[in-house]
């Protein structure tokens, strides 16, 4: 019984090499829309690299997204926070609503931000159509997000819940430049060539 045959590196395209030299690189992309699709991409390359657990290592994670699902985003923060490695950041395009709080989770000292990223971040909100007795239930939830989403980010700048609340999360979308996440602590550094 004869085996598959094994793909020799002329057998990969260019698409296949890219990707094979960033993985043996520690780098990833998360880009576009967070939703299951690009969150398990993530989530399954961090476990990947924490199989080897011999060589201390940092990790890359190149973030561009508007957004997205914020329970994807916070399965890929609790992994992000069991890694054996320390997960470097680097916020370019936009990092706005989930990604931001992606973003900020990234290791202390290891997050980059490039000058012309657009940034946002707010609370939490579900759009509610629903009976009385599920928008009460649903409001639970939304102040249950809401607190999730100020303690990662008291974690990630070091600031106080009151600061948080008035600073990263008002009622109304918060838009930040590059130099003014540095001076929450939500950015470590501005990413430059």
């Amino acid at each position: 019984m004869e085996g598959k045959p094994v793909k020799k590196i002329d057998d990969f395209n260019a698409q296949d090499r890219i990707n094979n030299k960033l993985l043996d690189s520690g780098v990833h992309f998360l880009l576009g829309e967070i939703e299951d699709n690009n969150i398990s991409e993530a989530i399954k390359w961090i476990v990947y690299e924490n199989l080897d657990k011999k060589q201390e290592k940092i990790l890359t994670l190149y973030i561009n997204s508007s957004g997205g699902d914020l329970y994807q985003a916070f399965a890929l923060i609790d992994v992000m926070r069991v890694s054996t490695h320390k997960i470097r950041t680097i916020g370019m395009g936009n990092i706005m609503s989930a990604a931001f709080l992606i973003f900020a989770s990234g290791a202390d000292g290891e997050r980059y931000i490039a000058p012309n990223t657009g940034i946002m971040c707010h609370q939490f909100t579900d759009g509610v159509d629903a009976k009385y007795h599920d928008i009460k239930a649903q409001m639970k939830e939304s102040d249950y997000c809401n607190t999730r989403m100020v303690n990662i980010l008291k974690a990630a700048t070091g600031l106080d819940t009151r600061s948080v609340k008035t600073k990263l999360l008002p009622a109304s979308d918060v838009y930040l430049t590059a130099d003014e996440l540095l001076e929450l602590g939500v950015a470590d550094h501005i990413f430059q060539e």
